[in-house]
């Protein structure tokens, strides 16, 4: 059943195209607001919950006898039979995020409609949703919501925005270049669109930029599945409506990644990549590429559909035309050729980058070195399958110096990014998977504290919360740690807010006169706190 008691309005649909991964589930609109009841989709019983920063805040799993699961995220909070039994273990653990907790069949079993949770915005929402989820039990794999007989009003059909066409061998050619080229589309009638014809010969490729949306809501959503017929032929199948966890990080390889990451579009590719192993393709004819024969002609024709099977259409006509143009491949001087099989370990001045084997998806020719303090690896690019060591040798650092520098990625300089930077003696080091620019910055500046309707020595006693907003500029928060009385309470951190929450529902305060003290550091350690007297009188 519908997990919300009102009409399902979609700003996220299942598989849609994320960073790095494949949306997993239904991003469920809210009305922009927290709060709602949020109702178990089937009988079966609470086997999950996990309550941390980022990801799906605070999330619920229910497990079905039926062998699926739901899950659901970023909720304000749980029903208060829930909500007591995880307020006890952060107050045991003297932690905002719990980790998994996991339960057994007569813990909280759940009937189906029943109110397990409250909408909300918590975690790495952009905003008040239900993040909706359905996974087989036994294999963990997320299965797309609407099989199950949720209904989303949709007429339209996807839209095509652009579209690409890639030289996929050395001797191919594209309008007697030998280059991959954007081609101009236009729409000729509801659903239908058409390319300007090309030549080309030898391997090529398509990749288009295309979306869907819904009826009754703006977003621009992912479509359903992906065709790419040649003379009337498939040549090319992908959908989502099922795949892993672990294979969803070969989207980036399912889409033109360096084009996204130069220029913010994502174009699905209809051919596959070597080492894509989405198991979400099907009657592939040479992986989706098309070998164009001379003087032959073609009719491709690209099929995007939603899951209502609306439907839309994309013809390109090719004429194979050989080329007689001659280039030659400039050659690559750099000592840095990444054999992808292998170890790699490269140092420059005082930095050493090492790829773990099959880091990469291909061998790679890697630009690196260090200019003015600052490491370039590579550009950002290259997707990769695996994290790389990045180190800094700091011996030529005081200590007191070591202590307020940290790893920051400056890919964009105005905006440097802290990385989780782990130091032993002499040298600094991070795991990542992105290339990039990186350096050493110095943080010495202290974490800032306000408090939010409240002054020392203030009378609050119908007050239901306190706020407090704190921030860091340079390394960031990393932890905050605060008391009433002494005593450990919960203040739940809004990121996007930056604003701490305490509920005085939590705890029975005795008296009337109460000591508020809060301590923040930040990601190297710089720390600062903050105390208030405040009086408040127990309200039944």
């Amino acid at each position: 059943m519908n997990p919300l008691d009102i009409p399902i309005l979609l700003s996220g649909s299942f598989g849609e195209l994320r960073s790095n991964h494949f949306h997993a589930g239904l991003d469920i609109k809210t009305l922009g607001k927290e709060g709602l009841h949020v109702f178990a989709a089937a009988n079966g019983y609470v086997s999950r919950i996990k309550v941390q920063q980022f990801g799906y805040g605070k999330a619920i799993y229910i497990t079905h006898p039926n062998g699926y699961t739901t899950v659901y995220g970023h909720l304000s909070k749980f029903t208060d039979a829930i909500e007591q039994y995880v307020k006890s273990i952060q107050y045991k653990k003297e932690n905002y995020a719990t980790g998994n907790l996991y339960f057994k069949k007569d813990k909280f079993p759940i009937k189906k409609g029943e109110i397990i949770a409250y909408s909300g915005d918590t975690g790495g929402s952009g905003g008040p949703h239900l993040h909706y989820e359905i996974r087989n039990t036994a294999t963990e794999h997320v299965i797309n919501p609407l099989l199950f007989g949720l209904k989303v009003e949709d007429t339209k059909a996807p839209v095509f925005q652009a579209l690409k066409v890639y030289a996929l061998s050395s001797d191919a050619r594209i309008n007697q270049q030998r280059k991959s080229y954007q081609i101009p589309i236009k729409s000729i009638g509801k659903g239908k669109y058409t390319a300007g014809r090309i030549t080309a010969s030898a391997l090529i490729g398509f990749g288009v930029s295309v979306f869907d949306r819904f009826n009754k809501a703006p977003n621009k959503n992912g479509i359903y599945s992906l065709e790419m017929l040649v003379n009337g032929k498939r040549f090319y199948y992908h959908d989502v409506e099922t795949f892993s966890f672990a294979e969803s990080k070969f989207l980036n390889l399912h889409i033109d990644y360096e084009h996204f990451k130069k220029y913010k579009r994502r174009y699905q590719k209809t051919h596959k990549a070597t080492s894509n192993a989405l198991s979400t393709y099907e009657d592939l004819i040479n992986n989706g590429k098309i070998n164009i024969q001379k003087n032959l002609n073609y009719a491709i024709e690209i099929i995007a559909k939603d899951f209502e099977g609306n439907l839309s259409s994309l013809k390109i006509p090719v004429a194979g035309k050989e080329s007689n143009a001659i280039f030659t491949k400039q050659k690559d001087t750099t000592a840095y050729n990444v054999i992808t099989k292998n170890f790699n370990k490269f140092t420059q001045q005082n930095v050493t980058v090492a790829f773990p084997k099959n880091t990469f998806y291909e061998d790679v020719y890697l630009d690196f070195n260090v200019d003015k303090e600052i490491a370039k690896i590579h550009t950002p690019t290259i997707p990769l399958d695996k994290s790389f060591t990045l180190t800094f040798n700091v011996s030529k650092y005081s200590e007191a110096e070591k202590q307020s520098l940290y790893i920051a990625n400056v890919e964009y300089p105005k905006y440097p990014r802290y990385q989780y930077t782990r130091k032993k003696d002499s040298t600094f080091f991070i795991t990542t998977k992105i290339l990039g620019n990186y350096t050493l910055l110095s943080d010495t500046i202290k974490p800032t504290i306000k408090l939010l309707y409240l002054q020392d020595q203030q009378w609050i006693s119908n007050a239901k919360t306190l706020k407090v907003k704190i921030a860091d500029i340079d390394s960031g928060i990393k932890n905050y740690r605060a008391t009433i009385d002494g005593e450990w309470i919960l203040m739940q951190y809004n990121h996007k807010k930056r604003i701490l929450t305490y509920n005085f529902s939590d705890k029975k305060l005795v008296g009337s006169k109460h000591i508020f003290k809060i301590v923040v550091s930040d990601n190297v350690g710089n720390t600062n706190e903050l105390s208030a007297t405040f009086f408040k009188k127990q309200i039944n």
